[in-house]
């Protein structure tokens, strides 16, 4: 749907595969951590402006993180008995120009992601 709905400002093929890429992330991150072992609701928000620039917020009201800084580092995973790699934020890094993590324990976490079109 992210997508679909950012396919309006005719972005790159490529553009549009990293945008997939980090939401699928974002969203993967809140089904495995956020709500670990009951279901939850994931809410998504895109914005588009008219600088070909788009913010995609996820968001969940799961268990919250508690140290933003550590679990964004590569390989930090709270959930190594999956065998999750803990790249999840460095996966979101590197197809977006700036992710923000937001988190308070017990009340969930926000992910956004920021990226900026090429000229077209």
């Amino acid at each position: 749907m992210v997508a679909a709905f950012c396919a309006q400002s005719d972005p790159i093929t490529g553009e549009l595969a990293d945008i997939k890429c980090a939401v699928s992330e974002a969203v993967t991150n809140c089904i495995v951590h956020a709500y670990r072992d009951t279901v939850g609701v994931i809410y998504i928000t895109v914005r588009l402006y008219s600088d070909r620039s788009l913010q995609i917020e996820i968001r969940d009201r799961g268990c919250g993180i508690e140290d933003v800084k550590l679990a964004r580092q590569p390989l930090y995973t709270t959930d190594a008995a999956s065998e999750r790699s803990g790249m999840g934020f460095t996966v979101m890094e590197s197809f977006c120009d700036k992710v923000r993590v937001t988190s308070k324990c017990g009340k969930g976490t926000t992910v956004t992601l920021y990226k900026r079109l090429a000229s077209r």
